[in-house]
C-alpha cells in the first residue's frame, strides 16, 4: 500500500476563469490516517445526492425530494431551488460560481449570480433528457448525461454523453465504442479528469466508464476485485488526478489512478458515518466533500491531500 504519493500538481484560477495544471505547491497524500475536519447537518435535509463545491466555505447540495440547496460549512441555508432533477449528478458551478443545474423536466438551467434568475438553455427533446452535467475546468465545456426515454418503455437502457459549450451549442456526441458496442446505460453522475477524460458513473453498467476526450474507450471500472458487484454512485477527481467513486454495495469510496489502477479503498464509511450518496472536491482547499444517506443528513469535510511548500 502506497503511504504518500508526492507530485507537483495545482489547480489554479487564473484571470481568464479558467483553471490550468501549475507546477506550484507540493502536494502530499497520506492515505493513512486522513482527517475528517468537519461535520455538518443541512437543516430539512434528509439525504445528500450531490455535491458541487462553489467556494472554500459554500457547496450546492440536492437532496432526494428536487431541491438544490446552498450551504456553508456552518451547515446554515442560504439559498434553495426546487423542481429539479434530483438523485442524481444534477447541477455544477463553472468557475465563476455560476449554478447550472437539470431541472424536473431533464432542461438545462443557469442561476443567475444573484441567485434571482433562472433561464433554460439546453432543452430535453421528446426522447432525450439530460440526467447529470459537469462544467469543465479546463474550457468551461459542459459534458451531459443523456437518457433516452420511450413512453412505450420507460426501462430503455439506451443512453449517451453530449459536450455543449457553456452558451449550450452541441459539440460533441459520445454514444458508442469503436466496436459499435454503445457505452452507457444510465449516466448517473459524470466528471472530467485533468487529463480530459471523460468519467462517468454508470448506475446500469454496474461501472465507471472512462473515455478519453474525443470519445474512445478506455476503461471500464467495475470494483475490487474486477468484475465484482459494484453500485457507483457519486464520482468525483481529486488534485491528482485519481478517480474517487462512492459504491452503495460496499459502503465505501474506492479510489483508482487514472490508468484504472486501484490505490485503496479511502475510507470505509460505515465505521464513521452513514452510506454516502455524494462526493465532491474542492481544487482550491484539497478537501473531499462526503454527503451522507440513510436518512442522515450529515455532510463531512474530509482531508487526506496536503498541500505543502510553496515552491516560488
Amino acid at each position: 500500500m502506497i503511504d504518500e504519493i508526492k507530485l507537483l500538481v495545482e489547480i489554479q484560477f487564473i484571470a481568464t476563469g479558467r483553471r490550468k495544471v501549475l507546477n506550484e505547491y507540493l502536494l502530499t497524500m497520506k492515505l493513512s490516517p486522513g482527517v475528517f475536519q468537519k461535520f455538518l447537518t443541512v437543516e430539512s435535509v434528509r439525504e445528500v445526492f450531490h455535491i458541487s463545491c462553489v467556494t472554500t466555505d459554500m457547496v450546492w447540495i440536492s437532496d432526494p425530494n428536487g431541491q438544490i440547496i446552498l450551504t456553508n460549512r456552518k451547515g446554515t441555508r442560504l439559498h434553495t431551488l426546487t423542481d429539479t432533477v434530483g438523485r442524481t449528478g444534477g447541477h455544477t458551478v463553472t468557475s465563476k460560481g455560476t449554478l447550472i443545474y437539470i431541472d424536473k423536466y431533464y432542461n438545462i438551467n443557469k442561476l443567475s449570480k444573484d441567485n434571482k434568475t433562472e433561464y433554460t438553455f439546453v432543452k430535453s427533446t421528446e426522447t432525450w433528457g439530460a440526467r447529470c452535467v459537469y462544467c469543465s475546468p479546463i474550457n468551461e465545456d459542459l459534458l451531459v448525461g443523456m437518457r433516452r426515454y420511450k413512453k412505450d418503455n420507460p426501462t430503455n437502457n439506451d443512453a449517451k454523453v453530449m459536450r455543449y459549450s457553456i452558451e449550450g451549442r452541441e459539440i460533441q456526441t459520445i454514444h458508442h465504442s469503436n466496436t459499435g458496442q454503445k457505452l452507457y446505460k444510465f449516466p448517473k453522475y459524470i466528471t472530467e479528469n485533468h487529463n480530459g477524460d471523460i468519467i462517468v458513473s454508470d448506475l446500469y453498467n454496474h461501472a465507471v466508464v472512462v473515455t478519453d476526450r474525443g470519445g474512445r474507450h478506455r476503461f471500464s471500472y467495475t470494483g475490487l476485485p474486477p468484475k465484482s458487484q459494484l453500485s457507483p454512485q457519486g464520482i468525483c477527481v481529486d488534485g491528482l488526478s485519481h478517480i474517487l467513486v462512492s459504491d452503495a454495495i460496499s459502503n465505501t469510496v474506492q479510489m483508482v489512478d487514472k490508468d484504472d489502477n486501484f490505490i485503496t479503498l479511502l475510507f470505509n464509511i460505515k465505521f464513521m458515518i452513514q452510506a454516502t450518496q455524494a462526493l465532491g472536491y474542492d481544487n482550491r482547499s484539497h478537501l473531499l466533500w462526503t454527503g451522507t444517506s440513510d436518512d442522515d443528513n450529515t455532510l463531512c469535510v474530509y482531508r487526506y491531500i496536503f498541500q505543502r511548500n510553496h515552491l516560488i
